[in-house]
């Protein structure tokens, strides 16, 4: 290291302006993320240099599930940072394993983005105007469940691939509509894409989707203390209470599951509304939950929600390993997809044998909200 060059690997509060190394995954999402980041710490007069790693979930075309699901993008950044390769990481904080890396601290959470997720259809669709039939893509469970539930008729396609990608499979007709996070969009300006924002009435979103996690060595003060500056206290507050649902249900259930909190006023001042879901991934069982507290209790409620939708049945819910293809009229003789009538072929990057199926009737009669 030249004498020119201050990194912070020290264990001292940082007393002058750092230069930091901030890790990265190569894709643009990730890589506008890291930017957006390292602008702010430019501003404040540290010096940020990107350092592209790549990780298996960015390399293999294999579904998340199959890979293991959350912390597959996250494993070679946390490795990094672990051998002191980079100073600093940054996730999206959905990808995220609810249990902490030992050695590792989540130094700051910035103020979030929209959690919610949008919808992008052929011919300026929403999802009301789908209709029955049409093929969704989403690597999600979650989203396949929420979407079965509203008993539309859709039926879901596996897929996997980045922002253009995805979308691509919809302009060339591959697919009716994809369903992606809100807050992705936004950071690469393609807002103008999606044609619905979907009503988290409708669609919870993923714990901690929208929000960012900026990650270091737990003993480097310097950097913990030139990041910290980034943390957002509501946001914080929010995915705190929404991981807590989810580290709680991942103990008792395999079922989909989003949470939402928000920062509300209520009668003596601000407080914390959590809202939760747990379903089956046909559909036919649509459990969703709510609470309400102080904002301090955040962890504290995320716990209690989850206890509430474990005792009102999330223990029995199937996982997605179980989800049914949907019957399309016979095999293909590929074996890559059923031949029904009016199927295209499969997208590159899609992973499932079949599309999913949806329910055959509207499960109102199992769909239950209630709040505690």
């Amino acid at each position: 290291m030249s004498s020119t060059t201050a990194y912070a690997t020290g264990s001292q509060p940082a007393t002058r302006p750092l230069t930091l190394r901030l890790g990265t995954r190569r894709s643009a999402l990730a890589t506008t993320q890291s930017s957006w980041v390292a602008d702010r710490l430019r501003a404040l007069g540290h010096t940020v240099d990107l350092v592209t790693i790549v990780t298996e979930g960015d390399t293999s075309t294999a579904s998340l599930s199959t890979l293991g699901g959350t912390g597959v993008f996250a494993a070679a950044l946390r490795r990094a940072l672990l051998a002191g390769e980079v100073d600093f990481a940054v996730h999206s904080l959905k990808d995220l394993p609810t249990a902490p890396e030992p050695g590792l601290t989540i130094a700051a959470v910035p103020v979030r983005e929209d959690p919610r997720d949008v919808l992008v259809a052929s011919e300026g669709r929403t999802l009301g105007e789908l209709g029955e039939g049409a093929v969704v893509g989403t690597g999600s469970p979650r989203r396949v469940a929420q979407l079965a539930a509203l008993g539309m008729g859709l039926s879901f396609k596996d897929i996997r691939g980045n922002v253009d990608t995805r979308i691509a499979m919809v302009h060339g007709g591959a697919l009716d509509a994809v369903v992606l996070a809100r807050a992705g969009l936004a950071r690469l300006g393609r807002l103008d894409e999606v044609t619905e924002s979907i009503d988290p009435l409708q669609m919870l979103p993923a714990p901690g989707q929208g929000a960012l996690a900026v990650e270091c060595r737990e003993d480097d003060d310097a950097t913990r203390s030139a990041l910290a500056v980034l943390d957002h206290a509501d946001t914080r507050a929010c995915v705190t209470a929404e991981r807590a649902v989810l580290a709680r249900l991942e103990a008792g259930c395999s079922a989909p599951i989003g949470a939402l909190a928000e920062v509300v006023e209520g009668e003596d001042g601000l407080e914390l509304s959590l809202r939760a879901f747990v379903g089956a991934i046909d559909g036919s069982v649509d459990l969703r939950r709510s609470v309400v507290g102080p904002v301090d209790e955040a962890a504290t409620l995320g716990h209690r929600l989850a206890e509430v939708l474990l005792e009102d049945g999330a223990d029995v819910l199937r996982g997605p390993e179980e989800r049914p293809p949907a019957d399309t009229g016979g095999p293909d003789p590929t074996g890559d997809r059923p031949s029904g009538p009016g199927q295209p072929p499969d997208p590159p990057g899609a992973n499932g044998a079949t599309p999913l199926a949806a329910p055959d009737r509207r499960p109102e009669n199992d769909s239950t909200e209630r709040a505690t």
